[in-house]
């Protein structure tokens, strides 16, 4: 049986070939002055609910809340690996993770494989990427797709980093968001005749969680506790269990917000509340830089023909089941926040919300037809543009989620699942093709959202879980994996990740 790697080398091949016809066919596409600019807003780890517009009691977000108020707000958004490259890579491509072969959070994205806005570039767009890429750890460099290329080595920091600016390395001094967002004023202000697509990659809010100075203690008044799913496991997988009090745990050291640890005692939430704290913070300044850039846009007479995007590009968990950080398939983690405003695709006077189940392999499709693109043949994802406009009755029912384990990162085992509007089953392979060796999970969510009761070992759900299994067994031949490869999971280990890669 072919591995899922040689399909996914196979299906890079092709898809360069159909990237090749599409720039031959070029000439076919709509103009370049009827042709929309593109402003892509990506941010780390933005848990979906994190912003007012999503409901959050404290956090406001009145520019974020201002595109939602004026385009179409996508309520059920889910990444396919909550990982930061995996996830990044899917959305540029269109594909999972299996087949555009960014598995971790080391591995660059191929040179040959088609994107987005490699494509538009193709078209005759002017493209820019600043900020945050992260795929590929130690390099800095311009990547394929782009006329203009700034961002920097490995995660980068809330204070001073060095970037690279087209070439010229330096150290940018100031606050992450503000540095990048002026670059990105910048490069919006000047003179051009194509159309462009700007994506701009916030580090915020990935840890370690550093406001600037003015949200320091905006949040000091709030009180934060524990959610209490975090001591409801009794019918959770013993894996979660082990997981408390390592660096995925609520009893760890929390991204460094807590200097002693393991600490289980109930006092010691005081750490986990300034941690929120600082992440919500962080994301104060996000909207102040969608703010800007919203202004700039309206002043220069650019906004209305401009499809402005702001996407997170995997969820996080604080908490929830005991756990902090993502790569698990609980809520939390897959669930991301997706805004779009285009007046060409919903009138602003008459926003519309989305409830059906979109994912991150859909926004190249969607771009690329919303921009009068052709879509590649082959990809996972599909275009949400008739979707929102009208309605698609043909639209998924369910998607498959998969992460790998990582020895970089021992806390959570390979993950397979499966998701529909009302249930969710998720297993655990061990890697060595025999049976799974943790226990499985299984959610009625539509009775359960929060994901409370573990319903894998109840009887009266036997003939559902199967049902769920041969969806995903489906699901995923359908990408083609014809045989899962994975790492083999050698357990949930108490060290902490190495320094360099935190």
């Amino acid at each position: 049986m072919r591995s899922s790697r040689s399909l996914g080398l196979k299906l890079v091949r092709a898809l360069a070939f159909v990237a090749a016809m599409v720039l031959l066919a070029g000439s076919q596409s709509a103009s370049a002055q009827d042709r929309p600019n593109v402003l892509f807003i990506l941010c780390d780890d933005l848990r979906w609910d994190a912003l007012s517009c999503s409901g959050n009691k404290y956090v406001k977000t009145p520019n974020i809340d201002r595109l939602a108020k004026e385009g179409v707000h996508f309520q059920n958004t889910f990444c396919t690996t909550s990982l930061c490259s995996p996830s990044r890579a899917s959305i540029l491509s269109g594909l999972y993770a299996h087949a555009h072969g960014v598995t971790n959070n080391f591995t660059e994205y191929p040179a040959p494989l088609p994107s987005f806005p490699k494509l538009l570039q193709a078209a005759g767009y002017e493209t820019g990427y600043i900020g945050k890429w992260h795929m590929g750890e130690d390099n800095d460099e311009k990547r394929p797709g782009f006329d203009y290329f700034a961002t920097h080595k490995g995660q980068g920091k809330y204070f001073d980093t060095e970037f690279n600016v087209d070439g010229e390395r330096k150290v940018l001094p100031g606050y992450y968001t503000h540095v990048v967002t002026d670059l990105a004023a910048d490069w919006l202000q000047r003179s051009r005749t194509k159309p462009f697509v700007l994506m701009l990659g916030h580090k915020a809010p990935h840890s370690f969680y550093f406001p600037e100075k003015k949200y320091e203690h905006a949040f000091d008044n709030v009180d934060i506790q524990y959610p209490d799913t975090a001591f409801k496991l009794d019918d959770k997988p013993a894996w979660i269990k082990h997981r408390l009090t390592t660096w995925h745990g609520i009893y760890g050291p929390l991204f460094e917000w807590r200097k002693k640890f393991p600490d289980t005692r109930p006092e010691a939430v005081k750490d986990f509340a300034a941690m929120t704290r600082a992440y919500w913070g962080t994301i104060l300044s996000v909207d102040d830089s969608v703010g800007r850039l919203y202004a700039l846009l309206e002043k220069s007479g650019q906004l209305d023909n401009t499809i402005f995007v702001f996407m997170g590009d995997n969820g996080l968990l604080n908490g929830e089941h005991g756990m902090v950080d993502k790569r698990t398939m609980h809520e939390a983690s897959i669930r991301i926040p997706l805004i779009v405003r285009y007046p060409k695709l919903v009138d602003p006077a008459h926003p519309k919300s989305v409830s059906e189940q979109v994912l991150t392999v859909d926004m190249a499709p969607s771009l690329l037809e919303l921009c009068g693109s052709q879509v590649p043949a082959g990809l996972h994802g599909r275009s949400w543009k008739r979707l929102v406009q009208g309605g698609d009755p043909d639209w998924r029912r369910s998607f498959f989620y998969h992460y790998n384990y990582e020895k970089q990162f021992p806390y959570t085992p390979n993950v397979r699942g499966v998701r529909t509007a009302a249930w969710k089953y998720i297993h655990y392979p061990h890697g060595d093709g025999k049976p799974d060796r943790h226990m499985g999970e299984l959610y009625h969510l539509s009775a359960d959202p929060e994901e409370r009761r573990n319903l894998i070992n109840d009887p009266q759900h036997a003939a559902r879980i199967k049902e769920l299994q041969a969806e995903l067994q489906r699901l995923t031949v359908s990408t083609g994996i014809v045989e899962d490869k994975m790492p083999l999971d050698e357990g949930v280990k108490a060290e902490l990740p190495d320094q360099k890669i935190r």
